[in-house]
């Protein structure tokens, strides 16, 4: 039986959060909710005109991801945490939280951030932010790590998922 309603799949940028979302969410057999997908459509609707309207739909977009994770009372939680704005919300979602946290070298983070930012929505304006060390240090490169289970994963190679579950049952089984 499962000792926990939510994942929190966190990691700096171009760490294989994205990658390794919907084959945990799968394997786990839980709803995905992820900033990059709900961001999206927001921009598709609304539109975005600068940097600002970015930060603005990626708020409303982590803001979309608790609501929808309150109403499920369950669900894997996937965006670029910050522990100062994150520990809270999701202190209270109603369940037992783990974390996975995806662990890469920052030049192969900021590799990957290079690489997709070709292939992305011009709403994210990640051209313009390849530069910004600080989107790989502090608290970009922390996991969330509110008092519950921490589960590091190195992203820099392809992830066993069977092995990754394990880990997540063995971690939460005696919470």
């Amino acid at each position: 039986m499962r000792e926990f309603s939510f994942v929190i799949l966190s990691g700096p940028p171009g760490s294989g959060k994205s990658t390794l979302a919907t084959p945990l969410a799968s394997n786990l057999r839980l709803p995905l909710f992820s900033k990059d997908t709900i961001k999206e459509a927001l921009m598709d609707s609304l539109g975005v005109r600068d940097g600002e309207e970015s930060r603005r739909l990626g708020h409303a977009s982590i803001q979309t991801i608790f609501a929808l994770a309150r109403e499920n009372r369950r669900g894997v939680l996937e965006a670029n945490w910050r522990p100062s704005v994150a520990v809270e919300p999701v202190r209270s979602l109603p369940g037992r939280v783990v974390e996975v946290f995806c662990e890469c070298d920052t030049r192969i983070c900021r590799e990957r951030y290079a690489r997709r930012a070709a292939t992305r929505k011009p709403g994210h304006f990640d051209a313009a932010r390849i530069d910004d060390a600080s989107m790989w240090a502090g608290e970009a490169s922390e996991p969330v790590d509110g008092g519950w289970p921490v589960i590091a994963v190195d992203t820099s190679t392809p992830v066993d998922h069977d092995a990754l579950y394990v880990r997540i049952m063995t971690a939460t089984s005696g919470a």
